[in-house]
Order: structure tokens, then C-alpha cells, then sequence
């Protein structure tokens, strides 16, 4: 006679019948090339975090980084294109490409700066404070989910250490600019 277990009782992986039927993956010696490669990790990891946003922000065809310049606008109002690269680390181009779609889709309004009129000024519109408020349960998810197989203690020093390598490297950009213009 079988007893039905509790959700209490789930078997785990160390429990003796899945240990003898382990699931073995096939050897794949690409993988075990590139899973040993840093860059290669990270840009996965970006495809898989893109993955999640746009199935969970379907609905709004928007991109994470134009989520991203979106909120930096609703923190920063009235920024120029240089500024709100230097605050995403966008180069001069991609800032001027998203900032145009924004503003063809009505979530940011741009003006010639009165003090620079070789710059413009870019400020989010109501209707992209309307939707980066709409979207922020959906954000938030996609970037719980992201990091959701690791437990809590290994999200937060995950975190913290994604927050070490990004910032180490950004102080040693900024030295190699200083020396290199000086």
C-alpha cells in the first residue's frame, strides 16, 4: 500500500531513490570551455534577465534599458544626453537612439538647453511616470526571479560581489581617463 506524503515529506535530493536515478547531463566540452569564462557567464546571465523582463513586460514593449533611462530621468528631470549617459555608462550614440525612441513613444519630451543650445534636455512625461509605476511590480519580479535559485545568503553576496567587480572596474576606467588626459 502507498502513503500519499505531505509537502512536508518531498523527497530531497539526497534521498536514497533519487540517488539511484541520478540525472546525468551529456558531456559537452564547449561548455566546459565557456562556463569557465567570466564574460561569457555574464552576458547569459544578461540574455536570461532580459528573457524574464520581456515575458513579465510583454504587454509594453519596452526594453530594460529604456526602463532604466526612464527611471533615471523621474530621479534626475531635465537631464542632457551626456549626463544621462554617464549615469546608465551609455556611450553617446546608444543614449541618443533610446532617448529617440522614448520620445516617439511620447514617455520623454526633449528641448534645446537654454544654457548650451548645442544640448538638449530630456524629462520623462507623465505618461512614463504612468508606466514606470505600472511597471514596477513586473520589474521587480523579473529581478527577484533572476537570482531566485540562489538562496538568500548567496543573493546577497552575489549582489555584493557584482557591486565589487562593477565598481572596481569603474574606479580603474576613471584612473586610465585621468591619466590618460593628463
Amino acid at each position: 500500500m502507498m502513503t500519499k506524503r505531505s509537502p512536508a515529506q518531498k523527497k530531497t535530493v539526497g534521498s536514497a531513490d533519487v540517488a539511484k536515478h541520478p540525472i546525468l547531463e551529456p558531456f559537452n566540452p564547449l561548455r566546459q570551455v565557456m562556463w569557465r569564462r567570466p564574460g561569457f557567464l555574464i552576458r547569459r546571465l544578461t540574455q536570461i534577465g532580459q528573457a524574464i523582463f520581456f515575458d513579465l513586460c510583454k504587454s509594453e514593449s519596452i526594453t530594460p534599458l529604456q526602463v532604466g533611462m526612464l527611471t533615471a530621468l523621474s530621479m534626475n528631470p531635465w537631464l542632457d544626453q551626456k549626463a544621462i549617459g554617464r549615469e546608465l555608462s551609455l556611450d553617446r550614440t546608444t543614449t541618443a537612439e533610446v532617448l529617440k525612441r522614448l520620445g516617439d513613444k511620447g514617455l520623454v519630451e526633449t528641448r534645446v538647453n537654454p544654457d548650451d543650445r548645442r544640448s538638449r534636455l530630456s524629462v520623462i512625461t507623465t505618461d512614463g511616470l504612468n508606466l514606470i509605476n505600472d511597471l514596477q511590480e513586473s520589474i521587480h519580479r523579473s529581478q527577484e526571479l533572476l537570482i531566485e535559485p540562489l538562496s538568500p545568503e548567496d543573493r546577497a553576496e552575489f549582489m555584493r560581489l557584482l557591486a565589487q567587480l562593477v565598481d572596481a572596474h569603474e574606479k580603474k576606467e576613471k584612473m586610465d581617463k585621468e591619466i590618460g588626459a593628463g
